[in-house]
């Protein structure tokens, strides 16, 4: 029964929500109710603040949430083992992607494993390098897609070393160069993409010594392509969100190769669906060349 009150507390520490929480795991509001009162009755003390705007952990029920969740991924760890023993492949992995991974991979990647092993169960969160790692510390996910940090908290298997490129309209003069210095890019207003973790861009100028005069800091990329063909800047983006760049902008090699390294990070002790994720996205890398 304590395994039920686990997982009912992880998916309300999740939601921030009991109506949500019995949703999403078909039981009564009250039932969820009724479960949390009784763990925190078994613990001895107050797992979660109730108010108006939600639902939010005490400072106790945040590290309980933390033993709680490694209690359910060696459960869903020792089912997985034993139908391994059987000759199945099944069981549930949690997976972090960011928007690239998720356009360019995710869906060819997620249809082989449908193939393979349809008793897997993929669930995606998505969100930038530095939830994705929070979120492999606290259990949250198994395995996730992050640029490669040398982190000995995790196991990372390297995938791919994706170009970053210098984005500019038909108006900048370095339009017509084959390459670009990182010099030439304190010419030209910069637009910086900005997100959570390990930054590339800040990195690489920090490397090459330059201080673009930065003019705006986006997150969307959509956005970031959208300013540089009104002519407002320049920007530096990775290869793998430009297939479909807009007419009048081109996408220029820097003199000095500059790319982010993909990898996927998960725990060192991998559930075996865990292990046939990362198999499965190993190979179908190696045979797409993507």
């Amino acid at each position: 029964m304590s395994l039920v009150k686990y997982e009912i507390l992880n998916k309300v520490a999740e939601v921030r929500s009991f109506t949500k929480a019995a949703d999403a795991l078909a039981l009564t509001q009250s039932a969820v109710s009724h479960a949390i009162t009784n763990l925190e009755t078994e613990f001895g003390f107050p797992l979660v603040n109730r108010n108006r705007s939600g639902i939010t952990l005490t400072t106790e029920g945040e590290a309980m949430l933390l033993a709680i969740r490694k209690v359910l991924q060696e459960n869903e760890k020792v089912h997985q083992e034993a139908a391994s023993l059987l000759g199945l492949a099944k069981g549930t992995i949690k997976i972090g992607i960011f928007k690239s991974v998720s356009t360019k991979w995710l869906p060819e990647i997620i249809q082989l494993m449908e193939k393979n092993y349809p008793e897997i169960q993929i669930q995606l969160k998505e969100g930038d390098y530095l939830e994705i790692e929070q979120w492999l510390l606290s259990g949250e996910i198994d395995c996730g897609f992050i640029n490669i940090t040398h982190s000995s908290q995790f196991h990372i298997i390297s995938l791919k070393k994706d170009p970053l490129l210098c984005v500019v309209s038909n108006q900048s003069a370095l339009y017509h160069q084959k390459t670009v210095s990182f010099k030439d890019l304190e010419k030209e207003p910069f637009i910086m993409p900005t997100y959570g973790g390990y930054h590339d861009i800040k990195q690489l100028f920090e490397e090459q010594r330059v201080q673009p005069e930065i003019r705006f800091e986006l997150m969307d990329e959509s956005a970031i392509l959208s300013m540089i063909m009104h002519h407002l800047g320049i920007s530096i983006l990775p290869e793998m969100l430009l297939d479909a760049i807009p007419q009048g902008l081109r996408a220029i090699p820097f003199q000095v190769d500059s790319y982010r390294s993909i990898g996927l990070a998960t725990r060192y002790h991998l559930s075996p669906a865990a292990k046939k994720f990362a198999e499965t996205t190993q190979a179908w890398l190696q045979d797409s060349d993507k």
